[in-house]
């Protein structure tokens, strides 16, 4: 038998099936039943890998969208003020943020299924611990070692759809993916609200830990053969704690800013990645391929998905703060407003794959940007007295924004890569989604330290918070207008995968 990295890539999409026979050994008929078996497989394969990951992408957005409505009462049980509420969500982020790319690179060596199982396995389980946390400290330890499981998850789930269904179909199906991630966004602020107004929002934990483990024993009995199209390259160790050290210096920094002592984290941060880089494009198996950047569709959808997550994260944050301190509405009533957003995302983001496989996705990715732009313009000008339907407003058109921004953006940057980069690939996608929202948590954060000087939210300082949301959005909504900017820089547009560049062919042979 060859080595794995000699294997054909479409040979290799069911690596721990028997390799056949060579055809001048197999008869005719037996080389149609072959065939049949196959294909019949082939259907098999792809129904059980788009379930297990529409499941598993509705997971994570479900549980952040459904702790942002928790927060408040989160808050009021361990006396939490806004910033410390801030990192119960930025802790999770952070986790999946150092993780991505190291188990993304993982699971391209030695396998996506297994590390996908293994993500969902760690991510229930610490589901399950969560409710049992004593204090606020506990909650955010506990969160950021459940984001080590949602990074698995992340850094896989997706590449398994790229690796089963071909590039003709691409942008369908990571539509249907992205419609559930916005579908979980959509029940979590419902159903998060119901959850912890009735039933106390420990509840919340509890449901997402019956949902994985239900999709661990799918996966496991399911879901056959396994993808490792860089079986015999290595792992990165060094590149990897380099690169989760400098994001913890990074985000601790910004966590502690405006204080004097921010600065050597955010410069030690920041000095770690510049050397990761370095280290990188010197390393003959690295972590992250910093050659993949040098594709300009794959650079400007990266940066772009950045922008948009640095920019739009912390709305539902914000908003489910404003919508039930100074508004005045209950968790429920709260969570249903917010459904409005990703109702419009999950129902249109399927037509936006579909005609990003047809049309010019560089271009419907900018249409995205600018609705976003639009809608966070809206949010700056929220006042005490304004009336629900602006927030309204301004969700429908975020809602319209992500739809037409996300799948194509997505479809554009897997479009640009090789086989074998698939699964880096989608983690450095993955990986500018959480920075971004780390960057969009850590702004907030910022500003609520400087406006709010870590008082808790109540009607004696509404006026510092209202200030400070402004502030947020407006910054926000400015960062959207680069973003448009950079989506209608000219670029090659990706319909399909690439061919391999010469390093690529060289290390195949």
């Amino acid at each position: 038998m060859r080595p794995f990295a000699e294997v054909p890539p479409e040979r290799r999409y069911f690596a721990s099936t028997p390799m056949q026979s060579s055809p001048e050994t197999v008869s005719e008929s037996a080389t149609a039943a072959r065939s049949r078996g196959d294909s019949h497989r082939d259907t098999g394969t792809r129904r059980a890998a788009l379930i297990a990951a529409l499941v598993s992408s509705f997971l994570t957005p479900f549980m952040g969208s459904s702790v942002n409505v928790a927060l408040p009462t989160i808050g009021r049980e361990f006396g939490l003020d806004a910033v410390a509420l801030n990192w119960t969500v930025t802790a999770y982020l952070l986790a999946a943020g150092m993780f991505l790319l190291p188990f993304g690179r993982l699971s391209d060596i030695k396998g996506r299924k297994r590390v996908f199982l293994a993500g969902l396995g760690v991510y229930s389980l610490f589901s399950l611990a969560i409710p049992f946390a004593a204090n606020g400290a506990w909650l955010v330890g506990l969160r950021f070692t459940q984001g080590m499981g949602g990074a698995m998850i992340f850094g896989t789930g997706m590449t398994i759809l790229v690796s089963v269904y071909p590039a003709e179909e691409r942008g369908r199906v990571l539509g249907m993916n992205v419609a559930s991630v916005y579908l979980g966004g959509a029940v979590g602020p419902f159903l998060g609200g119901l959850l912890t107004q009735h039933l106390g929002w420990r509840s919340i934990f509890w449901l997402n830990a019956a949902l994985g483990i239900l999709v661990v024993g799918f996966v496991g009995a399911r879901l056959k053969g396994e993808w490792a199209e860089a079986r015999a390259e290595r792992f990165d160790g060094m590149g990897a704690a380099l690169y989760g050290t400098a994001l913890l210096l990074l985000m601790y920094g910004f966590s502690l800013l405006p204080r004097a002592q921010a600065w050597p984290l955010v410069a030690g941060g920041a000095g770690g990645l510049a050397a990761f880089t370095f280290l990188q494009l010197r390393s003959a198996s690295p972590l992250l391929d910093i050659r993949l950047f040098g594709d300009r569709t794959f650079l400007y959808a990266a940066a772009s998905a950045l922008i948009n997550y640095s920019a739009t994260f912390a709305v539902g944050f914000l908003l489910s703060l404003y919508l039930q301190y100074v508004k005045g509405l209950t968790p429920s009533a709260a969570g249903s407003l917010l459904l409005v957003q990703p109702v419009i995302q999950s129902a249109l983001s399927p037509a936006a794959g579909r005609l990003a496989d047809r049309r010019d996705p560089q271009a419907i990715a900018a249409v995205g940007m600018g609705l976003c732009a639009a809608g966070l313009v809206v949010l700056a000008l929220l006042r005490a007295g304004t009336h629900l339907a602006v927030a309204v407003a301004a969700l429908v058109l975020l809602g319209l924004g992500f739809a037409f921004f996300s799948s194509p953006n997505t479809s554009a940057a897997m479009g640009a890569v090789a086989r074998r980069s698939y699964g880096v690939a989608s983690s450095v996608m993955g990986t500018m989604r959480l920075l971004g929202q780390m960057l969009s948590m850590g702004v907030t954060m910022v500003v609520f330290a400087v406006l709010l000087h870590g008082v808790q939210v109540t009607p004696a300082h509404f006026r510092e918070f209202l200030l400070a949301v402004r502030l947020v959005f407006g910054m926000s909504a400015a960062l959207c207008v680069l973003g448009v900017f950079l989506r209608t820089v000219p670029g090659r547009a990706s319909r399909g995968p690439r061919s391999p560049t010469r390093l690529e062919q060289t290390r195949v042979k």
